[in-house]
């Protein structure tokens, strides 16, 4: 009997982590997706989590967001989806931290990472939506090398995803495709 419970073989969830600097399309990709593709999305508990108590962020505050992030995730793998779409993972909270405060916790890379990783490039113009801190080219591009950074810390396999926004959609289905979603 597999571990599915009821004599059916559990499957394996692909779990794909959107990665990158913020305001390059990552939420809205995962919510279309899985209104699309029926793949599950687990949003962004720091945005919750900036939302409800402020963006005047300390460590502290990154690993409370990291355990949060992580219970979420959790218990959507438990669901046991075909695929899993994380909008984020501590090895974003890591980069956070890099630029916030120049140093990462090892906790921040202890946790289970996604199979693989989709980092999205600052190509595209920046909103503000009240929770983003990084608007101007510079921040954006330095934001995007750490979150680069941390996945070549991290050594997960990762794809860059660039361009517009039809393309960014087309390059992350052809990624999940080839995962086997």
């Amino acid at each position: 009997m597999g571990a599915g419970g009821k004599g059916l073989p559990r499957h394996r969830v692909i779990t794909v982590c959107l990665h990158g600097a913020e305001s390059t399309g990552k939420s809205v990709l995962a919510a279309k997706l899985e209104a699309e593709c029926e793949w599950p999305w687990v949003p962004e508990y720091g945005r919750t989590y900036c939302e409800e108590r402020g963006t005047d962020l300390t460590m502290a505050d990154l690993i409370a967001i990291a355990e949060g992030q992580e219970a979420e995730n959790r218990k959507a793998r438990a669901a046991n989806p075909p695929v899993l779409l994380l909008d984020t993972d501590q090895l974003m909270t890591a980069a956070w931290a890099a630029m916030l405060f120049g140093e990462v916790p090892d906790a921040l890379l202890a946790y289970p990472k996604a199979d693989h990783y989709l980092l999205f490039s600052p190509d595209v113009p920046w909103r503000d939506d009240g929770t983003r801190f990084f608007g101007t080219d510079e921040a954006r591009a330095r934001f995007a090398a750490l979150a680069e950074d941390m996945l070549i810390r991290a050594g997960v396999p990762f794809t860059p995803i660039s361009g517009g926004w039809a393309a960014r959609e087309a390059q992350v289905r052809a990624v999940i495709a080839g995962l086997g979603g």
